[in-house]
């Protein structure tokens, strides 16, 4: 086909334009991609940031600062206030069965007479000044604990505490049972009135504290500290010093040190070192727990404690001391078990260390880690 004369440079100009064309496009799509080089470049790096953010361990808690013994408080709570209220069946058995120990032949038949009587409310009475008095408890149990131990560790030097490691622990337990039972002695006075009378004191918690405090005064509260104190020092003593020097002593049977174990392991010899030391503590301290069931159940508001101690003593003897025994070693063996697992299963995590067992070649100096 022939093309006219005036259309001689129409390919030229053709091919020409498609260049042009051609380069614009290729402009444009080099600028593109390097702006979405550019995006994606950018979308990587805060992709990155977002999760180094995330990979990277995170600072935990400092041991023996103010989050460690916050820490330590609140694994407190949680160790005695859901325990002790838990068992508030047992307790509420042993408790009426020290101040009489003819009202009934078993724990069977006093459960069934109490639930006939009051149903499944009536099984659990005092649960409520249970839980609040022993969650306080805990805390300044195992808080003021880890303080003293420190303390007293420093004290000592670092060879020495790992020497007298025994008197640390007695030391630090008493002092912090000390201001433990402080917090628990209102709530452990109401409890016991609910408890040990037929029917009970109150109904609640707020009923009781109106009643004592309206007769009695806030004195009323308080008037069972001293054999609190008797029972509890003595228990909290054993309690501590016996499930350290038990657990010690079971690594030692074992055979890797403690930080070999996972911490499900180290968890469950907590639970049996805390088992162990549970029935010591039952059989050292009952027969301070019968006095003040006894003293909080029929003590006179104007009679001085000694004098209502030394009644009282007459009117039970020294075998009276030991009523209800068996229930109370079933109760603190299985309580005092439970609260070192929840104590220190709380605290792995946290990513702390558990309680007890002393490595000296690896942490000289260091009592209970």
């Amino acid at each position: 086909m022939a093309f006219p004369a005036q259309d001689k440079y129409w390919i030229p100009s053709v091919v020409e334009d498609a260049k042009n064309k051609a380069t614009v496009v290729k402009e444009d799509a080099k600028t593109r991609a390097n702006d979405l080089a550019v995006d994606a470049k950018d979308r990587f790096a805060a992709t990155e940031r977002a999760v180094k953010a995330n990979v990277v361990p995170r600072k935990g808690i400092e041991l023996y600062s103010g989050q460690y013994y916050t820490a330590c408080m609140i694994g407190g709570i949680l160790a005695c206030g859901t325990t002790h209220t838990l068992v508030t069946p047992l307790d509420l058995v042993k408790c009426r069965r020290q101040v009489d120990a003819s009202l009934y032949k078993s724990n069977m038949e006093a459960w069934r007479n109490i639930y006939r009587a009051e149903g499944m409310r009536g099984i659990f009475t005092g649960y409520q000044p249970t839980f609040i008095g022993y969650s306080f408890q805990g805390a300044g149990k195992y808080g003021f604990y880890e303080l003293f131990k420190k303390t007293y560790a420093d004290a000592l030097g670092p060879d020495s505490a790992v020497k007298y490691r025994t008197f640390v622990y007695l030391a630090a337990s008493a002092s912090a049972e000390v201001i433990a039972d402080v917090l628990l002695c209102p709530w452990e006075a109401i409890k016991v009135r609910m408890q040990t009378s037929i029917p009970p004191f109150a109904k609640t918690t707020r009923e009781g504290w109106g009643k004592i405090t309206g007769a009695e005064g806030l004195g009323g509260l308080y008037k069972g500290l001293s054999p609190l104190w008797a029972r509890q020092i003595p228990y909290t003593m054993m309690k501590f010093a016996s499930f350290e020097r038990t657990v010690e002593a079971i690594y030692n049977r074992l055979p890797k040190k403690k930080s070999e174990y996972s911490k499900l392991t180290q968890t469950g010899v907590s639970f049996l070192g805390g088992y162990i030391a549970g029935i010591l503590c039952a059989v050292i301290s009952h027969p301070a727990d019968v006095m003040v069931s006894k003293m909080n159940a029929n003590k006179n508001a104007s009679e001085p404690a000694g004098a209502a101690i030394k009644r009282i003593y007459g009117e039970i003897g020294f075998g009276g001391l030991w009523n209800g025994l068996p229930v109370r070693i079933l109760m603190i063996g299985t309580l005092t078990g439970l609260q070192w697992l929840i104590y220190d299963s709380f605290k792995v995590a946290l990513g702390l260390p558990t309680t007890g067992s002393t490595e000296e070649k690896e942490t000289p100096g260091v009592p209970n880690k």
